[in-house]
């Protein structure tokens, strides 16, 4: 059964991976063909630009669930640096329940904004194809926030457990 979690935790893991990669490239090769096709033939594709733009959220939240699988999420944290260390534990928990918490929130009010983008079936952008509706790419809101409370609802157990692993140390 641990063989079984572990193999599908690397799997998800790669699809992260691959996903982001495949979304930067294919925003690269877009960038690149419209500049091509403004300098060269005077012309351009009117849906690159807003495609671009969802891209650049697609990118953002692809990030933000690899920057949580390590805890590596940017941190403001003022109260490590006042508490003593002996109440650095209790802090790193509440944080990843007060994160987890956050991400829930997003993730569940954002699932209701995509199930709204899909019952107006509104178009992703002008001269879109039928099937690429708004709600199609904005479904990595919800997708990506539960992805993450789910990360942090894991940490958060663990530290209860005292078994979380050590946070990344800020580099300076």
């Amino acid at each position: 059964m641990a063989a079984l979690l572990h193999r599908l935790h690397r799997t998800l893991h790669q699809i992260e991976d691959g996903l982001i990669v495949a979304v930067l490239l294919f925003m690269v090769l877009l960038a690149v063909a419209q500049i091509v096709l403004r300098n060269f033939f005077g012309t351009s594709l009117v849906w690159i630009e807003p495609l671009l733009q969802n891209a650049v959220l697609w990118i953002g939240l692809l990030g933000a669930m690899i920057a949580s699988r390590n805890d590596e999420h940017i941190r403001i944290d003022v109260a490590s640096s006042l508490l003593p260390e002996k109440y650095h534990p209790f802090l790193t928990t509440f944080v990843d329940l007060f994160t987890a918490f956050i991400c829930v929130l997003v993730a569940w009010y954002s699932v209701g904004f995509v199930i709204e983008e899909h019952e107006y079936a509104t178009p992703a952008f002008a001269g879109a194809p039928a099937w690429l509706q708004s709600w199609v790419l904005q479904s990595i809101i919800p997708l990506g926030f539960s992805v993450m409370a789910v990360r942090y609802v894991v940490l958060f157990v663990l530290g209860l457990l005292g078994k979380r692993p050590k946070m990344q140390e800020p580099v300076p």
